[in-house]
This record gives structure tokens, C-alpha cells and sequence, in this order.
């Protein structure tokens, strides 16, 4: 099964090796035939401390690093 990748922009980096990332969809309502956005938060991991809050990064799935974590930044998106 491949890895999710998501694209977002960064809200917070004020913790230590540790983006949010907020991701942004929009879909068809099955019923109301209506465009809905949706949006949710992902923590990511960021080893370089490289991304600012602001920044247009894509995450991809990973193995666990903490709690929350289960994403981490790929290099090439800056």
C-alpha cells in the first residue's frame, strides 16, 4: 500500500524537530452535490528545523516518532 502524501502550510513551529501543518480538501457532498472544504491539523516531523510558519510543504506517512506524530517532511518540497 503506498504512503499518503499531503500538502500544506505550516501554522506552528515552535515545538522542538516538530511542524503543524494544516491540510486543506475539498470534496463533493454525496447527497447535496455541494463542494465542502475540510481541514485538519498534522503534526510533522522536521529532523532540520528548515520550515517556517507559512511555508508550503508536502508531509508524507511514516513510522510513529511520538504521540501524534506519524508524518514527516519531505526534503525536496521548499
Amino acid at each position: 500500500m503506498p504512503k499518503k502524501i499531503l500538502k500544506g502550510k505550516v501554522i506552528s513551529d515552535k515545538n522542538e524537530k516538530t511542524i503543524v501543518v494544516l491540510v486543506e480538501r475539498k470534496y463533493q457532498h454525496p447527497l447535496f452535490k455541494k463542494i465542502v472544504k475540510n481541514k485538519k491539523k498534522y503534526h510533522a516531523h522536521d529532523e532540520k528545523k528548515m520550515f517556517k510558519i507559512g511555508d508550503t510543504v508536502q508531509i508524507v506517512e511514516s513510522k510513529p516518532y511520538s504521540k501524534y506524530k506519524r508524518f514527516k517532511v519531505l526534503e525536496e518540497s521548499k
